[in-house]
């Protein structure tokens, strides 16, 4: 899995992520890689730092904290993701594990385009990615128990 930093001929920065390299130039090369803001197709990818894995015999790192004075931008972040999270669920439908096959159907006009969310396997996710299927993760809460 690789994940480039894109832009599009308009300025506009946005992420993606392929199962390699040669993923990312077959869809972009189809026209497939678009930008999620003006829909253009006309992208590049941005220069990018290595990512270099850890030892896999490594302990997991500890997760970074803060405490005390809490940065108000959190406050208004998380409500906005809660907002973002509660939209989705009102005006969507939850199709649960089936995530993947109904947004193939849909895609692919075998069935009425509708919103919809549900969950997804990591592979599913690449596969619908690769096949051009514009998904996004929703985010996960505190509450959600993460």
């Amino acid at each position: 899995m690789i994940r480039y930093d894109l832009v599009c001929e308009k300025g506009h920065e946005f992420d993606g992520w392929f199962s390699n390299s040669d993923a990312y130039d077959t869809q972009a090369k189809r026209g497939l890689v678009s930008c999620t803001i003006c829909n253009t197709n006309k992208i590049q990818k941005q220069l990018m730092a290595p990512g270099i894995p850890a030892k896999s015999n490594r302990k997991p790192d500890r997760q970074a904290m803060t405490a005390g004075l809490a940065d108000p931008r959190y406050a208004e972040m998380m409500k906005l993701m809660r907002d973002y999270k509660k939209h989705v669920e009102a005006t969507s439908e939850n199709v649960g594990e089936n995530f993947a096959e109904e947004a193939r159907k849909m895609h692919f006009n075998e069935k009425e385009k509708r919103g919809i969310y549900g969950e997804a396997t990591r592979e599913e996710a690449v596969e619908l990615l690769e096949e051009g299927i514009a998904i996004q993760p929703l985010p996960v809460l505190p509450e959600d128990g993460n």
